[in-house]
């Protein structure tokens, strides 16, 4: 390797490790699900993304394994070229059909759907608007494309009108945001972001990633939960309530989609889905609208692991998503918390500077319908024996 390049690296991650450490990757058994094994013990699992539970699904699995028999593990070329299989379009009408659009298009992951979406719709003459705690998908998205970008702080809409109305001689003006932020768990304000979108012409961008199959009566995510139709632009994951396996999407219009089939970069460029990852998660769907008891159980769970940590005296920022963040700030106290609680049989994940700012350092815990009440009593039994550590005596 290059002498100076390695030198370099060397020295940033040594600053690195001696400010806020160095990230390692947890190597873990098991299929995804309420518990998981690390190093021998199993521990209840905290961690994931896997609201509905639907990870480990019999249905699910199943139906992943007759589509490997019959299909093969993958289609080793582009959509464009001979990627495309039926499921891929019975994938993509299922996805428009949950969220109330016209249509919808399969990416490898959501990152690739926000990395692809801003270049192949927007140009220099378009102002982006982006709020300051957007997913880093979107953030690096809009950097990729060569529209001009307006960063407002979270959440404030007398900043986002501001900035829309001294862009006014824009050719398109377009907002985005996460339907719910992944790092403090509240969920945006989308009517008052609506009207303000409607009143100044501008395009409406929702990440709704960590929304699909969560909100909603059927799952539809941030829209429905707020009783409307929905947005312009909603890009997603099928990698975290919907099976959790892998896969994003763009949805809306057919004019929209049709545009991202013929421009969109990581659409054009890159493997199709895996048939079998695409049967899954056509799979989870199905059963996420079949089953409202899936989302009925997980606000159960989430509303008593709530009060459970209020009781024991926890900080919590407020909220009624399944991602609840635990706030430990100072120094590496998340890090040592989250040990701790690891020791005692829960797996947790301390999140420190840079993901969120130096003094907000916290805990995410998130909630699966998959969690019986006696793994949340015995999670909620761990952070009690911490409690001293955590919060102080």
């Amino acid at each position: 390797m290059n002498a100076a390049l390695s030198q370099r690296l060397g020295a940033a991650l040594d600053d690195r490790r001696a400010s806020t450490g160095l990230r390692e990757d947890l190597v873990v058994a098991g299929a995804q699900g309420a518990t998981l094994e690390v190093d021998g013990a199993a521990l209840v699992n905290f961690a994931a993304n896997d609201y509905l539970g639907l990870a480990a699904d019999p249905e699910v699995l199943d139906a992943a394994r007759l589509a490997l028999r019959e299909m093969g593990l993958g289609v080793a070329a582009g959509r464009v070229l001979c990627g495309t299989r039926a499921i891929h379009g019975e994938l993509e009408a299922a996805i428009a059909e949950l969220v109330g659009t016209e249509d919808a298009v399969l990416y490898g992951s959501c990152f690739d759907a926000n990395l692809g979406v801003f270049s192949a719709l927007l140009g220099p003459d378009d102002v982006v608007f982006s709020d300051e705690l957007n997913h880093a998908s979107l953030i690096d998205g809009i950097r990729l494309s060569s529209a001009q970008r307006r960063v407002f702080p979270h959440a404030d809409l007398a900043a986002l009108e501001r900035l829309l109305a001294e862009s006014a001689r824009s050719r398109h003006r377009v907002i985005v945001t996460d339907g719910v932020f992944s790092m403090d768990g509240d969920i945006v304000a989308l009517p008052e972001l609506r009207e303000l979108a409607q009143r100044y012409d501008a395009v409406l961008l929702v990440d709704d990633s960590h929304a699909t199959g969560v909100l909603g009566e059927n799952g539809a995510g941030t829209a429905e939960h707020f009783g409307f139709g929905g947005v312009d632009i909603l890009t997603g994951t099928l990698g975290k309530a919907l099976g959790g396996a892998a896969g994003g999407f763009v949805a809306g219009s057919r004019v929209l989609t049709q545009t991202l089939r013929q421009s969109s970069r990581p659409y054009v460029f890159t493997n199709a889905m895996a048939p079998p990852l695409a049967v899954a998660a056509a799979t989870a769907i199905r059963l996420s609208r079949r089953r409202p008891e899936l989302r009925e159980r997980l606000a159960a769970n989430t509303s008593w692991f709530r009060a459970a940590l209020g009781e024991l005296g926890y900080e919590m920022l407020p909220g009624q998503h399944p991602i609840i963040p635990v706030l430990l700030p100072g120094g590496t106290l998340a890090r040592e918390v989250a040990a701790a609680l690891r020791r005692e049989g829960v797996l947790v994940f301390a999140l420190t500077h840079p993901v969120v700012p130096a003094g907000a350092e916290r805990i995410r815990v998130q909630i699966s319908a998959a969690h019986s009440v006696e793994q949340l009593e015995f999670a909620a039994a761990a952070f009690g024996r911490v409690r001293e550590l955590a919060v102080g005596a």
